[in-house]
């Protein structure tokens, strides 16, 4: 029989993680109009792991609703080819929980080098806050998506800045509302599928973003599940001949404009896959979010969900999400 470990409590700071990184929202303005002001190019998203998982839901709003060109690049990937296109009027934006990660760091440098503005969120005196041009303390993603608003307003893109201002205000809240409405759909979720030989996790638009990070970090890093993640769309390319009745296959459908590519992998599923589990943040409550920007914010409600999903895990399965072989332990 497999022991478990007591169940973290819904973590107490939701609600105060995302207050402060919205406090920083003038801060992060002022930068922002300086960059354009001086002639903004395109923008950049770097990071690795959890950092590039967090800038989904900033990458997919640029994409949307931007007049010029954002694009998303692995830390290492910047440091072993630089765009020909980034430089002066670049602005760049990584993220590092602990603001240690090598291979980030090195790619602020790298951005750094080529005369782009370089922004990052990091913790004070980390070698990637005292890299970047300006460090700022928040959650990556509702930082980066943040960076994106403002940028949205500072080049004059249509954008309804007082229903921003609405959803931003009532977020912290609205977050924690629906991590507490999950909760027993997250709890059963874990129960099934703690034992599978292999999951696989989809998801679309912003929601990819935690498809990816919930296989890779949270399943394979954290507790050495075999795993993996498609977009919902490319599971229709070839992964789906993997799936019969007896395969675990979990799909985050979103409230965003890609939401079709999840009623499409769920209405496939639903014929094809008894095992399957379903995530709708079209079924959560998000009090105080308007309607019209609920699908560009609603995406950081998935990572908290990703994130509470993981705490079950470790608690059916009895498998501290501390635990590791190698990350932090060996050199690589």
């Amino acid at each position: 029989m497999t022991e478990t470990l007591p169940l973290k409590p819904i973590d107490a700071d939701i609600v105060d993680k995302l207050t402060a990184t919205i406090a920083e929202r003038e801060a992060i303005a002022t930068v922002v109009r300086d960059v354009v002001e001086r002639g903004l190019r395109n923008v950049y998203f770097v990071g690795a792991g959890g950092s590039i998982i967090c800038s989904y839901p900033a990458h997919y709003l640029l994409q949307q609703k931007a007049s010029f060109p954002a694009f998303q690049l692995q830390s290492d990937e910047l440091n072993t080819s630089v765009p020909a296109i980034m430089g002066p009027g670049s602005l760049v934006v990584l993220a590092s929980y602990t603001g240690t990660t090598k291979e980030t760091v090195a790619a602020a440098k790298t951005a750094k080098a080529t005369g782009a503005t370089v922004i990052a969120a990091a913790k004070p005196g980390s070698p990637l806050a005292e890299a970047a041009d300006t460090a700022f303390t928040g959650k990556s993603d509702l930082f980066e998506l943040i960076v994106a608003f403002e940028l949205l307003a500072a080049t004059g893109a249509e954008l309804d800045t007082d229903a921003v201002d609405q959803a931003l205000a009532a977020l912290p809240v609205a977050v924690r509302h629906a991590v507490e409405q999950a909760e027993p759909e997250l709890a059963d979720i874990a129960n099934a599928f703690k034992d599978e030989p292999i999951t696989y996790v989809l998801g679309s638009g912003p929601s990819y973003g935690w498809a990816y990070g919930l296989a890779m970090c949270f399943l394979q890093e954290m507790q050495w599940k075999h795993a993996a993640a498609f977009n919902s769309g490319e599971f229709f390319q070839g992964a789906f001949e993997m799936v019969d009745d007896d395969t675990a296959v979990l799909l985050w459908v979103g409230d965003d404009a890609s939401r079709p590519m999840g009623e499409r992998a769920k209405s496939f599923l639903d014929q094809y896959c008894k095992k399957a589990q379903y995530v709708d943040v079209r079924d959560l409550e998000l009090p105080g979010i308007p309607e019209s920007v609920r699908g560009e914010v609603s995406p950081i409600v998935v990572g908290a969900l990703a994130n509470r999903l993981a705490q079950h895990y470790e608690s059916v399965r009895g498998h501290d999400l501390e635990t590791r072989r190698y990350m932090f332990k060996v050199e690589y």
